[in-house]
């Protein structure tokens, strides 16, 4: 309420007047009411004209990647705390507003799902990468009843990092001599080319030199832990000799939660011992992050680590540093070689720790899920699993353990110590510069937020401009239109349908009766579903003759013969210019 309610009213008193509200994740899915009440106020419209109006201008961005992960609050809460917000402010009652966070409005028992009124206050939902939209269009298909899972209404932009926050000094240098010192601050089109002509040896000493000030940096701060933590005096003056700047880093940092499989590494703890203890090819590893307070799971985690470390043994080669923050993060990112995250897929949403090495030249060894699933390619880094979901499954973690391994041991590290006459690792080069030519501009927030001011921006501005016009009007139309398909839906039905097939392909004609409801305030549509990942087929069928009874209407349309006419059904979806179906209306009525 704070956030939300509060922030809204907030940009009031400052006299800011936003047109477009992004909403970043359900915890500020309230302003959605205070939105609609502001504007109620200003035009004396009721809630729901408000609401339909609003709408249009309000983007939804879910993080989650799982249902249980979204805030839910129980109906009595809601009562207690909105129960006269609703009806003093809002004018409708408690139900009503209940049933905006609802699947089952009638459902007493049913709490208040935060994410369910974003996605019915907004007038588009994306999720933050391509594959976390395909989860989420998984996750809501119970609110689109009746529509197939590709056709819910969540699409996708994928995150991005804001390079010139996370790029180091020598990084800025080198980019800046290669691409600008502006680069950031327009389009990205030219970047990949531009880096593409450093040569080698200049990169090769870029991260020879990134690489000798993350061992510095770590000993450093490994030492201060220790200090802290009243270690011995051999212990800190250890730390302060640790690593090689020129032994292969791997870096592993993030917040320690079951499902990002923080542990991979240890599942065989002998060969995670002799990569590391490798006198030729030598691999040293740095780990960092934290665990929540209350997620014990999350906290024997790090206790794993914490006790494999302490091996003699392993104490040369690993480190784990404590009091995980941006800074840490910050040097981190600059100076790993490869940076490794290993998600149980499609749990991990987006993932942006890995983008924040690409400017800094280091290379991702990652789960193909989240952003990773639609950057890998073999030039760029190295991918792990199989791009399917398998759950919470031992053995295949088992799997998965087994592959990182291997592919430490015969691709990263032999490619990481291969030289040549220079001393240079040209294949890792070419793999560094293509890592930062194809990816940096890519998941930099200078291409995320022009994604989302061309794709969402702009047309939500417009769309809210158009129905604010006139008191909104527009609205006021589009709730008498939805009152009308409530009233008369029941009333539509399918008469024969006939199919003529031929070499030129398949026509299609069908009766439709439409009882009280005008024709034009629904569409007629052919469809098919997508096959072996190929995109469904969906064609508006042409009105033509009336018939004799029953405000019926004879439609037709013509298809290709590739497909057997016994995939393709009739149906009929609510239509009114410039409103998203399913998002603001979710009936439908398929052939039977």
């Amino acid at each position: 309420m704070l956030l939300s309610i509060g922030g809204w009213r907030l940009l009031d008193a400052l006299d800011i007047q936003p047109e477009v509200c992004h909403l970043n994740e359900g915890h500020a899915a309230f302003a959605i009411l205070e939105r609609a009440r502001t504007f109620m106020n200003e035009t004396g419209q009721p809630f729901e004209v408000a609401l339909a109006v609003t709408r249009s201008g309000n983007l939804f961005t879910t993080h989650t990647a799982v249902a249980a992960g979204f805030d839910r609050f129980a109906p009595a809460l809601i009562e207690q705390y909105l129960g006269r917000y609703a009806q003093d402010k809002l004018g409708i009652t408690v139900h009503d507003l209940l049933a905006l966070g609802r699947q089952n409005p009638n459902d007493s028992s049913e709490s208040f799902n935060m994410a369910y009124l974003a996605i019915r206050g907004s007038g588009a939902v994306n999720g933050v990468s391509r594959l976390h939209g395909q989860v989420s269009r998984h996750i809501f298909t119970p609110l689109f009843p009746h529509w197939p899972e590709d056709e819910v209404p969540v699409g996708h932009v994928t995150n991005g990092v804001h390079m010139p926050s996370w790029d180091s000094a020598p990084a800025d240098d080198l980019w800046t001599g290669a691409c600008g010192k502006d680069r950031w601050l327009g389009t990205t089109e030219n970047l990949g080319q531009d880096i593409r002509r450093v040569c080698d040896t200049t990169l090769w000493q870029f991260r020879t030199a990134a690489s000798k000030s993350l061992v510095e940096y770590a000993r450093q701060r490994l030492s201060q832990q220790l200090i802290v933590s009243n270690d011995t005096p051999d212990a800190i003056n250890g730390a302060k000799h640790l690593f090689s700047p020129n032994a292969l880093t791997l870096g592993f940092a993030r917040r320690f939660a079951t499902y990002k499989r923080p542990n991979l590494l240890l599942h065989d703890r002998d060969r995670l011992l002799r990569i590391l203890t490798n006198p030729q090819r030598p691999v040293q590893l740095i780990i960092a992050g934290k665990a929540h307070p209350a997620d014990q799971g999350g906290q024997a985690l790090i206790q794993e680590w914490v006790r494999f470390i302490r091996q003699p043994e392993i104490r040369p080669h690993a480190i784990f540093l404590s009091d995980y923050d941006m800074l840490l993060t910050e040097h981190l990112v600059q100076g790993v070689d490869v940076w490794i995250n290993t998600p149980r897929r499609p749990w991990e949403a987006c993932g942006t720790s890995g983008m924040k090495v690409l400017v800094n030249g280091g290379i991702n060894l990652s789960e193909l899920d989240g952003w990773w699933a639609e950057a890998y390619n073999p030039e760029v880094g190295w991918a792990l699993g199989d791009g399917q979901e398998h759950g919470e499954d031992p053995a295949w973690d088992a799997v998965e353990a087994n592959a990182l391994y291997d592919l430490l041991e015969q691709e990263v590290i032999p490619e990481f110590y291969t030289r040549n006459d220079s001393g240079i690792p040209t294949a890792w080069v070419k793999r560094m510069r293509e890592s930062m030519a194809q990816l940096a501009p890519r998941f930099s927030a200078t291409h995320s937020v022009r994604e989302y001011t061309e794709q969402h921006y702009l047309p939500a501005a417009t769309a809210y401009r158009d129905r604010a016009a006139n008191n909104g009007e527009v609205g006021r139309q589009i709730v008498d239109w939805q009152h009308t398909l409530q009233d008369n839906w029941a009333s539509l039905r399918f008469g024969e349908i006939k199919v003529v097939s031929d070499a030129q392909g398949h026509t299609f004609t069908v009766e439709v009766f439409f009882g009280s409801l005008d024709p034009k305030s629904v569409r007629v549509e052919l469809y098919a579903n997508g096959v072996n990942g190929g995109n469904r087929s969906r064609q508006e069928m042409k009105r033509g003759q009336p018939l004799t009874t029953g405000n019926g209407y004879i439609f037709n349309t013509q298809v290709s013969a590739t497909r057997p006419a016994t995939e393709y059904t009739v149906r009929i979806l609510p239509y009114c210019d410039g409103v998203a179906i399913p998002l603001e209306d979710t009936r439908i009525l398929w052939q039977r």
